[in-house]
């Protein structure tokens, strides 16, 4: 079947019922009434994605098999006439994808966007490798700290990726006495933190980054940060005595990443 086809003749139904939908406004046995003659799932869930009633929504969510169902609840959630209070009550039943849209969608009330990290937060444990890794690309801030600690290097790489991890949280990240290897070497490997002063200083001074890895970085260094380095007794010798030979030579601070301006 042409495609173009099938969706020329879906418009229009999908029209009809987004208008009965509005018809029935504010009226919750009306609403009812119109959800018990629904065709299919894949309906409801366009039409939820226009401004419903609120009534409308509150059916869907009371309504049997509708209420069962945690796709179409999830449209209930980001629909933008949501109460918060309904949104809240349904975050609980939603799939992992669905919280982390609802947690990225800022015209979400702030209480339930947390409350939808909250569940990504305690559901992580358990959730599969490829879902973390997928999750990594796309989480919000609150979560990017537990994504970039993940055992699994494919989780840190992704979430290195992550358009909303921002340079002071990895920094933060890096500083952790308890940072994992795979993190350490994955923000090494990565071309978008090269740039980066910051973090390419905070992988020197981060005992666990494995000595090439540390002491190809020296060179980048500015006088002061030099100092700092060839002063940190948590360092291994060799690190600190790079870092006095550069400020002998006069040549800390040559290429590489740079400091921002102060």
């Amino acid at each position: 079947m042409d495609s173009r086809g099938g969706q020329a003749r879906g418009e229009p139904a999908l029209d009809a019922l987004y208008a009965e939908v509005l018809a029935s406004g504010e009226s919750p046995a009306r609403a009812r009434e119109l959800l018990a003659r629904f065709p299919d799932e894949a309906l409801l869930a366009a039409v939820l994605q226009r401004a419903v009633p609120v009534a409308f929504l509150e059916a869907v969510a009371g309504v049997s098999p509708w209420s069962e169902r945690p796709r179409l609840l999830a449209r209930v959630v980001l629909n933008p006439r949501a109460p918060r209070a309904l949104a809240q009550r349904l975050v609980g039943v939603l799939y992992w994808r669905d919280l982390a849209e609802v947690a990225a969608t800022p015209r979400i009330a702030g209480a339930v966007r947390a409350r939808a990290e909250s569940q990504l937060r305690d559901g992580l444990a358990d959730m599969r490798l490829g879902d973390r890794v997928t999750l990594a690309r796309l989480a919000t801030p609150p979560l990017l700290p537990l994504l970039l600690a993940d055992g699994d290097p494919r989780v840190a790489a992704a979430a290195l990726l992550n358009a909303r991890l921002r340079e002071e949280d990895l920094v933060t990240a890096l500083r952790r006495e308890d940072v994992r290897p795979p993190l350490v070497e994955a923000v090494a490997a990565c071309e978008r933190w090269k740039p980066s002063y910051a973090v390419q200083l905070a992988l020197v001074l981060q005992p666990k980054t494995p000595l090439p890895l540390a002491l190809v970085r020296i060179t980048a260094l500015v006088p002061r940060d030099l100092r700092r380095v060839a002063g940190d007794e948590a360092l291994r010798p060799l690190v600190r005595a790079a870092a006095r030979e550069v400020l002998e030579h006069e040549s800390g601070g040559a290429g590489g990443a740079q400091p921002p301006e102060s």
